[in-house]
């Protein structure tokens, strides 16, 4: 059924009606997280790895207040050069429609909106989670993968995160955490944080017969599947550690805080690393992407060849 804030590209409407793989992408990581033209360079990179593992690409935003499932490539730069681009969650879909805005979605924002859409899998960087700053500050992230029913590909938390306390609400609110091929949780840019997982999964078939098995017995929630870095692009916790903690330390100084907290740990981290940290963030979206492009293909029973 047509949803009057929702526009679902041609392509993506006939993956959808053939029950053909697709991978959702989320677009703050072009509008908040990434500078130019990295941004929309690295967009483009993320649909090509989705497509050449076999799956139908979906990145969702907003422009001019409306819900987008699937872009063009004007579309695209059009995003990537957005400067008034609103950072969009749960609560900000409804202020963007009014504004007529353009906006990038957040793992929550487009977690919701891939559901609206009938989309399971979803490929991005690093979940949110509980911020070291504050306890408080807990990312709408971790109740969206509580209540939304959609595999989640990512390689871990964000790093500039409390890990122990992310994976204690993950584990309270009953989201499983599926470490592919892989005992320890990811840190991010670090293969190693010394945590565990709730299961270890070696094959995307595994991941896919999880998901359903997980759905089948009535849970509502999603599941999380924490990939990690590939071991070239990755750089150990201990030399991330002190980035992590100047660039935290500069936030508390300046009072920054709510949406505005990731983007600039991320920058200031890549500033601090002389653009290291970029490069290992950008490596793992594009791994994130072709794992969970398999893990989709496994899902619908379609593999290579039915990419629209």
């Amino acid at each position: 059924m047509k949803h009057p804030h929702m526009q679902i590209a041609p392509e993506v409407r006939i993956a959808l009606d053939l029950n053909a793989p697709i991978v959702a992408l989320e677009s703050t990581v072009v509008t908040h997280g990434l500078p130019r033209p990295q941004n929309l360079e690295l967009a483009r990179e993320m649909e090509k790895t989705v497509r050449e593992a076999g799956a139908t690409p979906a990145t969702i935003a907003l422009l001019d207040g409306q819900i987008r499932v699937g872009l063009s490539d004007e579309e695209l730069a059009r995003l990537a050069e957005s400067e008034s681009a609103l950072k969009v969650s749960h609560r900000d879909f409804a202020a963007a429609i009014v504004k007529k805005a353009n906006g990038g979605t957040t793992v929550a924002g487009t977690m919701y909106a891939a559901n609206m859409a009938g989309i399971k899998v979803f490929a991005t960087g690093g979940i949110g989670g509980v911020h070291k700053e504050s306890a408080f500050d807990i990312s709408t992230d971790l109740r969206s993968l509580a209540e939304i029913p959609t595999i989640v590909v990512c390689a871990g938390a964000k790093a500039i995160l409390d890990l122990p306390a992310t994976l204690e609400v993950l584990e309270t609110l009953g989201v499983p955490v599926v470490g592919f091929q892989t005992d320890e949780f990811p840190a991010f840019y670090s293969r190693e944080s010394g945590l565990g997982v709730s299961v270890r999964l070696d094959t995307p078939k595994e991941v896919a017969d999880f998901a359903k098995a997980h759905w089948e017995l009535g849970m509502k929630g999603g599941v999380l599947v924490a990939n990690p870095i590939p071991a070239a692009d990755a750089i150990p916790a201990a030399e991330m550690e002190p980035f992590i903690a100047q660039a935290s330390a500069e936030a508390l100084e300046r009072g920054i805080h709510g949406q505005k907290l990731t983007p600039f740990l991320l920058e200031r981290i890549s500033e601090l690393t002389k653009g290291k940290s970029l490069k290992a963030n950008l490596a793992l979206l594009l791994n994130n992407a072709s794992l969970a492009a398999q893990i989709a293909s496994e899902l619908t029973g379609k593999k290579k060849g039915w990419a629209i």
